[in-house]
Formats: structure tokens, sequence, C-alpha cells
């Protein structure tokens, strides 16, 4: 069995990845931690793991972390830059969900997130954990750092085209919506019902944090760098991501559809539905598959892709389990045959 511990595990992601690894085979559950609600009951503040999770939320302490074979940090930004340390050299494996170590030019991610990384020694073992693309990495990596939701759909949407040099590198955009539950679980106006019932609006339109984590996935898989257009929306539904990608075809290709069949094929968790389908991200709600379209309008030189992944599961925890039944040797889709929620 692995030992289990999840530091932060009051938020979204840390209670999704609760609901995941309760039922995996494969799995002890050791330590749960919160500073705020230490001696709680995890059953008493999320009741849908009752009968699941008998532990109490502890402070986090790295002795008893380090009991553990994996830790999950499931915690804001910053926290794990000076906790995953301490683990790593206890011989622990660690998995953080946040983006402290997902940006190879540390000072790139200090812009974007507003503050100071003094562990780039973490950030240049750590692995970028997406299966579709980092596998062989993932299974010996120490340290890996799961890739954020939005990356996570417009990486696996983009791929075949970008892998086989047939779009303008320079011209990708990706037009992305996401659920409420995106912007975590604190308090915040714009994520009251009656703030965001009924309503889309874009957001961060100059710039958003994952821009650079999308555009340093994409030009790993071209060689070379690539001009991206990402623009966020915040959508009145609790979760999931709709991302629509467009590029400019290069030269003539004849079957976009076998492409794309053909580099997911034995992909568990990505699956390219038929020619002209249109997925919705209901399709995807709790379960940890990517779907994806894609089109040619008219047949013109314009490619669309559409890419729906749950943003707490393929998006966040789900894939964070993934990368641990790849890091430890299990068959990849152990504890995460979840069949999608309908209606």
């Amino acid at each position: 069995m692995i030992k289990v511990g999840i530091v932060g595990g009051t938020g979204y992601t840390g209670v999704e990845l609760l609901r995941i690894l309760a039922n995996h085979p494969q799995v002890e559950l050791r330590v749960i931690t919160s500073r705020s609600d230490e001696g709680t009951p995890v059953a008493d503040m999320f009741p849908n793991l009752r009968g699941f999770v008998d532990l109490k939320f502890t402070v986090p302490d790295i002795e008893r972390l380090a009991e553990c074979d994996v830790v999950f940090y499931a915690t804001p930004h910053g926290v794990a830059i000076d906790g995953a340390g301490p683990l790593l050299d206890a011989g622990v494996r660690v998995i953080d969900l946040g983006a402290d170590f997902r940006i190879k030019d540390v000072a790139e991610w200090e812009k974007w997130y507003e503050m100071s990384h003094n562990r780039a020694d973490l950030v240049a073992q750590a692995v970028y954990g997406l299966p579709e693309v980092n596998r062989a990495a993932i299974k010996d990596a120490r340290l890996v750092a799961c890739p954020g939701c939005y990356p996570t759909a417009v990486q696996l949407g983009f791929m075949p085209l970008i892998e086989n040099d047939l779009v303008d590198r320079t011209r990708l955009i990706a037009d992305a919506k996401s659920g409420v539950s995106g912007a975590g679980r604190k308090a915040s106006v714009g994520t009251l019902l009656a703030e965001c019932s009924e309503s889309m609006k874009a957001y961060a339109v100059p710039g958003h944090r994952h821009l650079p984590e999308i555009k340093q996935g994409l030009a790993a898989m071209a060689g070379e760098s690539v001009g991206l257009t990402f623009v966020p929306h915040l959508t009145p539904m609790i979760r999931g991501i709709h991302a629509t990608l467009y590029a400019e075809l290069k030269a003539d290709v004849a079957d976009l559809q076998a492409l794309y069949e053909q580099r997911y094929a034995n992909e568990c968790f990505v699956d390219v539905m038929p020619a002209g389908s249109h997925p919705e991200t209901r399709s995807v709600k709790g379960a940890n598959h990517c779907r994806i379209a894609v089109h040619r309008p008219q047949g013109g030189n314009t490619v669309v892709v559409l890419s729906v992944i749950d943003n707490l599961v393929k998006g966040a925890s789900g894939q964070a389990v993934q990368n641990m039944n790849i890091m430890f040797g299990l068959e990849e889709r152990m504890g995460l045959n979840l069949v999608g929620l309908l209606p």
C-alpha cells in the first residue's frame, strides 16, 4: 500500500483528492493537514466522505509527513516552495498541484506570481506532470509539478498539430471558459451566486498566469517558441473547462481526424470524439477524461479544436493521482475509472 499525505486538505482540489484516493485500492491515507482546522474530522467538513475517510485535520508536521511514500501539495502558490525540500531529502516523493515548480524560468514565475522563489534547484529537477507528454520522465520523478487546468485542456487540444508542424505556431488562439470552482474555495465577491450566475465574462485578457505555462509546454512540443493569445472566461457553472482553440494550417492536411485518433490511440484519458462532434463539459464532470473534437470549418485553412475537461479532476486532482500511479508502477487508470455525471 502507498502511504499518502495531503498538505492542504480543505480546498476544492484537496477534497477532490480525498474523494478519489478514498477508493483507491493501493492507497492508505495517513495525514491530511489544515492549520486552521486542526482536530476537525475531515468528514465533518466534507460530509460526502462520511464512511470513507475517518482522519482528522492536523497541522503540517514534516516528521509525520516524512513517514509517507508520497505527499500531495494542494495548497496556495508558494507553500510547496518551502515544504517540498525537506520531504524530498527524507526520500518522500512530492506531487505539487500548485504552480510552484511548473515554470522553468524562475524570474518569469516571479513576475507572474508576484512573489520570490528561492528553490530554483527544485524547479530544475521537477518533472512537468502531463502524462501524455512526459510519461517516461514521470515514472522516475521525485518531484512532479502537476499542470494547471487551462494548460491541460489547451496543450492536449493543440498537441497533434504542434508536434507535426502543421500550423502557424506564431498565431495560436485559445478561447477558454471555466467554472467558478477554478477560483478556489476562498471567499470572493466575484464568485458569489448573485454575482456570477446567469452571466459570463472574460478576465485577465492582458495576461493570465497560466499563459507562460501553456507557452512553455507548446514550445517544448514545437522545439521553438510559439505565439499564443489566451483569453479565459468565467462561466456560471461549478466545474468544467471548455477550450476552443484556433490555428491556421500551413499546408493541406488530408485527414485531421485520423491525426488526432492516431496520436491519442493509446491514451486512456484522452477521448477523440467522432468527426463533427461537439463535446460537452458535463460529459467529463467528475471524470479524469479530456474529450476532444477537431473541425475544419468550410474546409478552409482554419482548424478549430474543442477540448473539455473537469478542472478539478483531469485539470488537477485526477491528473495528480494519474501521476502517482505512474510514479509507483501501478496501472494508470487505477482509482480513476470514474464515469462523468449526467445529468
